[in-house]
This record gives structure tokens, sequence and C-alpha cells, in this order.
């Protein structure tokens, strides 16, 4: 697997000088990596967009062939349309998109595990995240954290035959793959009857992307997985929802300020605020089922902010607000540096009667990417503890 991550990253450099960024390279990889496991699946795409047409021309032929290729494929229906909608070639060298479509070429993907193809997808999200100078890790929570939250809620989707699972800022998928494998591990790699699976697989996994970037990386990251989730593409907290509510929802809203000029205008909102995680904890508190559990990551500022007070009155007389970490300072690096956050847990249906909060912050050494990364051993004692 990091050989495969290390070859096809280890590219990357070169294309830099080529104007394409660690995004957009990911981005090109998805959309050529999903023709080369349907050439090797055998799975029909629409005439011309065969993987051997691609790999078969070369100069100016292959980049006017790949550009009306991803224009063919952006406008078909289901998760083609989708990973595909709005795809653009960001090759100005045909040199350079031969060398990658080589690259991939040489791996027989579909003959690797599930977990080492999306393990290998999910390690370049995270290089791009933490080697990119921009943009990319507001999209990526670690991956350490995020496994921490799924063990502690234990999200089951065999405990009801319509039980559901949304991260309504779901960036790349993170949370929803992670809920996705927790379940793996405890089925014993999938030992599911058919039906279940079936449900599983296709009527479970729900997220919101205001990105395109992001929703198709995370489109692309459940595929590799074996799951097609339903994921949006809108803005979660200014579109009034749907009749669908969730059991478990699981999310980082996105950290800041940028875009929030103005409170959303949604009559379930009881509080106006601009205030971005504040809006998510009410779209939360509407969109979760009666009995319907949360795990939400907030920065310090936004539990301190104007009318946080109101808001929090509200979840905590609507919901069991019975857990609360502090994070360890640096949690974040080298994705958000310098963010202190928190994971609140919730509970619908009853109020708050009393909140544990656990210090992970207090006497403990500031994160760091090289000498002290984010391990699971940060979360261990807080998940014996829990609940």
């Amino acid at each position: 697997m990091s050989d495969i991550v290390g070859k096809l990253w280890g590219f990357c450099h070169t294309l830099r000088h080529d104007g394409v960024d660690y995004g957009d390279y990911i981005e090109q990889i998805t959309y050529l990596l999903f023709l080369k496991m349907a050439s090797e699946r055998v799975l029909e795409v629409p005439s011309g967009c065969e993987w051997s047409k691609l790999r078969d021309k070369s100069g100016t032929d292959l980049t006017d062939h790949y550009i009306e290729v991803l224009r063919t494929l952006g406008k078909q229906p289901g998760i083609l349309g989708d990973i595909y909608a709005g795809a653009q070639s960001r090759f100005s060298d045909p040199v350079n998109l031969r060398r990658l479509v080589n690259l991939i070429d040489e791996t027989e993907w579909t003959a690797l595990g599930v977990d080492v193809k999306a393990h290998a997808y999910e390690g370049l999200l995270e290089k791009a995240a933490s080697e990119g100078k921009k943009g990319a890790g507001q999209y990526f929570t670690p991956r350490v954290l995020i496994q921490s939250i799924v063990r502690c809620m234990k999200p089951d989707p065999r405990t009801s035959p319509t039980f559901t699972i949304a991260d309504p800022a779901c960036g790349t998928g993170g949370f929803l793959v992670a809920a996705y494998e927790w379940l793996m591990e405890q089925t014993k790699d999938g030992a599911l009857d058919r039906e279940t699976s079936k449900r599983v697989k296709r009527k479970t996994y729900f997220g919101t992307e205001l990105v395109a970037r992001p929703r198709r990386l995370a489109l692309m990251n459940m595929f590799l997985h074996g799951v097609e989730p339903h994921i949006e593409l809108q803005d979660a907290i200014y579109t009034a929802p749907g009749s669908q509510k969730f059991d478990v929802i699981l999310a980082n809203p996105p950290f800041g300020t940028k875009g929030a000029n103005q409170a959303p205008d949604r009559d379930d909102f009881t509080v106006e605020t601009s205030n971005k995680q504040l809006n998510f904890v009410q779209h939360f508190l509407t969109v979760l089922n009666p009995g319907g559990r949360a795990a939400v990551v907030l920065p310090d500022n936004c539990l301190f902010a104007d009318q946080a007070g109101e808001v929090f009155k509200i979840l905590t007389e609507d919901c069991n607000l019975h857990t609360v970490i502090r994070l360890p300072r640096g949690t974040f690096t080298p994705y958000s540096q310098g963010v202190k956050a928190n994971v609140v847990f919730f509970t619908k249906g009853e109020p708050t009667s009393k909140v544990w909060i656990y210090d992970g912050r207090t006497n403990v050494p500031g994160i760091t990417k090289k000498d002290r990364p984010l391990s699971r051993v940060h979360f261990a004692e807080f998940e014996t503890c829990y609940g």
C-alpha cells in the first residue's frame, strides 16, 4: 500500500511544474482510477470512454480525448455522473498525462483488497491535506480523531432496518468511511446477510458538502470501500432540509467565519446568527431522529461566541449533552494549526442533567507533525471511560 502511495505521490512533484496543485492531482487520479477499475471489472461506460482508448493515445490526441471523456462522463446518471460532474482536465503537457495513465495502468487495482486500495486513496488525501499550501486541510479531519469518535459512538446499522448515518459537512468523507470500516471490523470483514449488506451499502450513509471537489473525492473514497453513499452538493445550513432524518450524526463543521456574513433564513432555527458552527448545531437538532445521537467537533471560540449561550441553552433543553472532550493542543496540525477544539456528544430527546468534561489538553504536550504526532494513545483513556 505504501509503495502505491509513494509511487503516485512521487509523480505529483513533477506535475507541480506543470501548474497542477496537490488537490488537482488527487482529483485527476480519481478520474483515471475510476476508469481503470471499470475496465478491470468489465463495467459498461459510454462508448469512447473505455480505459483502453485512453491508454492507446498520446500527444495532443490524448489530451483532447481526455477532455472529451470527462465531458461525456459528467453527463451520465448515478455515481458515475456524480464523480465526473463538472470535471476538467488540468493537464497542459500531454507527456505528464501519459505518464500518469501509465502509472495507474501498472497496477491491477481490483486485484487489491478493498482495504488496501481504499487506504491507499486515504493516504493520498492525507498527503494532499498536510502538504498543500492552502485549502485542502479544511476538508480533512485527522483520522486518529475520527476513528476514536466512531469507536465511542458505535454507529451500528444492524440495530434498525432504517438506521442512517450522516455528516452534513462531510469534506472528503472521513467520518462516513470510518463508520463503515468500524462496522466491517465488528462483523468480521462484512459477514452480513445479503439484504442487510445491500441496505448498508446503499441506504445508510448520507452526507452534504458545499464544494464540488471534496464531494467528488468523498464519493470516490466510499466507492473504493464498496459503498454507494448519498452525498448532496449544497450548503447544509443555508438550505432548508428535506424530510430525511438521521440516527447518528458525525461531523466537523468548517472552522472560521469565511462566507458566514448573514444568518440563514431557516424557520427551524430558533437563534438567528451568522456563526457557522452554531448554525450547524441548530441544523443537527433539526435533522436528528428522536433518540438520535451526535458527535460534533467544535472550536473553543464557538463555545464562547456571541449567542453561543442561547444555542446551547436550547441544545441542553432538547438534548442530553452528556460528554465533552477538550482535544490536545495541535490536534489539527498540520491541517489547521493553532486551533483549539472540542468534541461534544449529545442525544436528542431528553434534557441534560450532567455533563462529563474530559480534559485531554491540560498538562498534555502539544501535538507536532514529527516529534509528537497525534496517536490512538491520546484518546485511549477517554474511550475506556466514555459512557
